[in-house]
């Protein structure tokens, strides 16, 4: 595979538009990483002064895209038979997660069973009757919520949540965005196979897929390490785009949003859903999991013009479908996407949280994934 680094300067080609795209975006640091027909280029730019470690080494709060990753080991732990799609969720952490206590589980084992249907599928696609967040989180959040307004909530918090949680529609009769939900499938898991988050992503996704330099933690200075030595992690920014926000802990929301990757990393990991087969390790068992996220799973809105696969947002194209997801931390915002009928993959971060309507960073982003022929 080839590589071509543009930083701060237009040149012809793929690095000149991946500037000219950099350029509409105001952030302190952005990198946009493209991958075509196994072409790879990388652009670095953004108006704060460059950092000690170079921007593509740095690693990125990805936000909500970490759930591509939730979705893909639970394809992975589905074809190995180790769980069905189908399995309820209660069931399993009622069962084995050591968050739970015995009197909790007793509990809820004696109430209405029926609230209690949602399967791993359910939360994953976001239609198992969950809220965005659970109620009791936003008290303790809210003093911190433009900083760290997740620590104080750890995975006991919310299994407990999910276990007393009454649903307001039946799992699988409407969509709901939840990173409640998608917490709630990442301690099912781990429940199930007796396995810690961290360890069961790490064994499954992140080894077999070489991702070397992604991570679930902000870093912490190591011992002895001088207090001005180069930062790994990227820096991330309030939407003035001058003041520093600290790394974001997830606390029991990590298999939500907590992965932190660098974008080679991305592009890697990108790569390994245009082409399964060749995924690096050459012929690793993952090849059918990243085929199984692929697919369409439900339609939605007004002429059921929205399609999600297990992990991604699916859009069409007259070439063929786009797949893609975006996130955002406190202070940190990330695409990623790719088109198997281009071969092209795309992975952009910045350092800037956006709000909404003042946002172009994933309008140019997409914009770019969507052009590439």
């Amino acid at each position: 595979m080839t590589v071509t680094a543009t930083a701060g300067r237009a040149r012809t080609g793929m690095a000149g538009r991946l500037a000219a795209a950099a350029q509409a975006v105001d952030a302190p640091g952005i990198v946009i990483a493209v991958s075509r027909r196994g072409h790879r280029t990388v652009h670095c730019g953004g108006a704060a002064p460059p950092p000690l470690v170079p921007r593509d080494q740095q690693r990125y709060e990805i936000g909500s895209a970490s759930k591509t990753f939730a979705g893909l080991l639970l394809a992975e732990l589905v074809r190995t038979g180790r769980l069905s799609y189908d399995d309820i969720a209660a069931d399993q952490l009622a069962a084995g997660h050591p968050a739970t206590a015995p009197r909790e589980r007793s509990r809820n084992r004696d109430r209405d069973r029926d609230r209690n249907t949602a399967t791993l599928r359910h939360l994953i696609t976001h239609t198992a009757g969950l809220p965005s967040l659970p109620a009791d989180f936003y008290p303790q959040a809210v003093r911190r919520w433009s900083t760290d307004p997740y620590r104080g909530y750890p995975a006991e918090r919310v299994v407990a949540a999910f276990l007393r949680h009454r649903p307001r529609h039946r799992p699988g009769t409407r969509w709901h965005y939840s990173n409640f939900g998608a917490s709630v499938l990442g301690h099912a898991l781990a429940a199930a196979t007796g396995t810690p988050w961290e360890e069961l992503l790490g064994h499954h996704v992140l080894g077999p897929l070489g991702l070397t330099g992604t991570r679930l933690h902000p870093e912490t200075p190591g011992a002895g390490a001088p207090a001005d030595a180069p930062r790994t992690d990227a820096c991330g920014h309030r939407p003035d785009g001058v003041t520093p926000v600290p790394g974001l802990a997830m606390g029991g929301f990590q298999p939500a949003g907590a992965v932190r990757a660098t974008p080679g990393d991305l592009l890697t990991y990108l790569e390994a859903h245009l082409d399964p087969s060749g995924a690096p390790p050459a012929g690793t068992s993952l090849a059918d999991a990243l085929h199984a996220v692929r697919r369409p799973l439900l339609r939605r809105g007004q002429g059921h013009r929205h399609t999600h696969t297990l992990t991604w947002f699916q859009h069409p194209t007259p070439q063929g479908p786009l797949y893609f997801h975006a996130g955002a931390t406190t202070g940190q915002q990330a695409f990623i996407g790719f088109r198997p009928d281009t071969r092209t993959a795309v992975a952009a971060v910045c350092t800037r949280r956006v709000r909404l309507l003042r946002d172009t960073f994933i309008a140019t982003a997409y914009a770019l994934l969507s052009d590439i022929d």
